[in-house]
């Protein structure tokens, strides 16, 4: 049966990096913040948006978990997978996650009876085929994080920005040497994890897309060029 509109629910689950943190200096005055521009283009593509109950309190618990407090992250996580079974209800609707490493740490943590979804799958199966691309990018660059690469969505992530761009750019790298916050604190690692970025962006590419906040933060610095999330590309060219 196809889905009427009225099927079209979707849990949205903005990750704690992206709720925190704003734009970046390259982005445009008029750019909305990421999770902003999620429910925007959800909305525009038809879907009614759950967000979870106590959104501010929840968090897919990886940070914890990267610095070995295994307590906080499992009661992190836990919290999160019961907020997100609720909003739900109980597996019925897709969930969204915006960042490619929370959806990992997810997929890792969660029982299987919640049915979510990493971004490029999410933009890839269930949003562009409700939307029209109207005036394709020139070039771009995307960079599949680790996270992407480890769960296999490489392809996808190509094949979601050839449907939004003419010439696409896989930037190549064993990590971009951010590691979550690692950047933050030790810019060395980035350095050494891009030292090959700047020539691998195009000429004429002024843009470069991600799903990992903090991975793009690390890019830009690095690339000299914005980089963000895939979703603001998807948003630009079926505006």
């Amino acid at each position: 049966k196809m889905n009427t509109t009225s099927d079209l629910k979707v849990v949205y689950f903005p990750s704690c990096i992206n709720r925190s943190m704003g734009k970046n200096s390259f982005q445009a005055a008029n750019d909305l913040q990421v999770t902003e521009l999620t429910h925007q283009l959800l909305i525009r593509a038809g879907f009614t948006i759950i967000y979870p109950e106590a959104l501010d309190s929840l968090c897919c618990g990886m940070p914890f978990s990267s610095k070995g407090f295994a307590e906080a992250n499992h009661a992190q996580s836990n919290a999160l997978e019961t907020a997100l079974l609720k909003a739900s209800e109980n597996g019925k609707y897709p969930v969204l996650y915006d960042m490619s490493p929370c959806f990992y740490h997810s997929k890792e943590e969660f029982s299987k009876a919640l049915q979510i979804v990493d971004p490029i799958e999410f933009m890839l199966d269930y949003v562009m085929p409700l939307l029209t691309v109207k005036n394709k990018k020139e070039t771009v660059a995307v960079f599949p994080v680790c996270s992407v690469k480890k769960i296999g969505k490489m392809d996808q992530l190509m094949a979601l920005s050839q449907l939004c761009a003419n010439q696409v750019t896989m930037i190549d790298s064993n990590c971009c040497g951010f590691a979550g916050d690692r950047g933050f604190l030790i810019p060395e690692l980035n350095e050494h994890g891009l030292r090959d970025l700047k020539a691998q962006i195009p000429i004429n590419c002024e843009v470069g897309y991600s799903t990992s906040r903090t991975c793009e933060i690390g890019l830009e610095s690095m690339g000299g060029i914005d980089f963000k999330s895939i979703f603001y590309l998807i948003e630009e060219v079926t505006r």
